[in-house]
């Protein structure tokens, strides 16, 4: 979690104060108690805490509304709870003799940003858009050239495995300065040697998405 944020976890019938508000603002706080069978004094914390955090808003006379905010130190507590194997897509993964023109056809007909290489099954390497441009320009035959001539490999590769957060993901990309990263699982196999397979990828794109979900929610 990003040092220095306060993290306010809301309670049950601050999330019940919430939903009422959505669905019959603008509402007094004595509504709000009315509904809860509550005091006015028993609401008087929560609902300076909603108020607070931006999450309500109070206008004298008129009462209480849903402001539709996610308030920062919300976001962090939830990219600090999300587990990567929550927000995973599926990967493409080609062989490390596929040709490097036949990977940059499959970028594009699955409209994707990076390919994950695998070989005997196992995570070998990784090639972003940028490889492949890189490449394009100069004067290699693209369709005898293997893709595992061009590709970042072991143990280069950053990786993330399910158990991780969103935030390590996160945190990851931008110390990095990558757009996607594979999913792996560690396998034993018996010859001392680390390896993996590729369970599945997470990309910027798939994390905005996850945050865009969570905000419209």
């Amino acid at each position: 979690m990003v040092k220095g944020v306060m993290s306010i976890k809301l309670s049950d019938r601050q999330h019940e104060i919430i939903e009422i508000v959505k669905k019959e603002q603008p509402i007094t706080s004595e509504q709000i108690a009315d509904r809860l069978n509550l005091t006015r004094a028993a609401l008087r914390s929560d609902l300076s805490i909603l108020t607070m955090t931006g999450i309500l808003e109070a206008r004298p006379k008129v009462g209480y509304f849903h402001t539709g905010r996610v308030p920062f130190n919300m976001l962090v507590q939830y990219v600090d709870n999300i587990k990567v194997k929550d927000i995973k897509t599926r990967p493409m993964v080609v062989d490390g003799d596929t040709s490097v023109y036949d990977s940059i056809v499959t970028i594009f007909i699955e409209d994707i940003g990076t390919l994950f290489i695998q070989s005997e099954g196992y995570l070998a390497g990784v090639v972003s858009r940028k490889d492949f441009v890189k490449h394009a320009i100069g004067t290699n035959d693209l369709t005898r050239l293997p893709v595992n001539m061009i590709m970042t490999r072991m143990p280069n590769i950053i990786m993330l495995e399910d158990d991780e957060t969103m935030a390590d993901a996160i945190m990851k990309m931008v110390e990095h300065e990558i757009d996607c990263m594979p999913v792996v699982e560690k396998c034993n196999t018996g010859d001392g040697k680390e390896r993996y397979k590729i369970t599945g990828r997470v990309s910027k794109t798939g994390i905005i998405r996850a945050i865009y979900e969570m905000i419209k929610a």
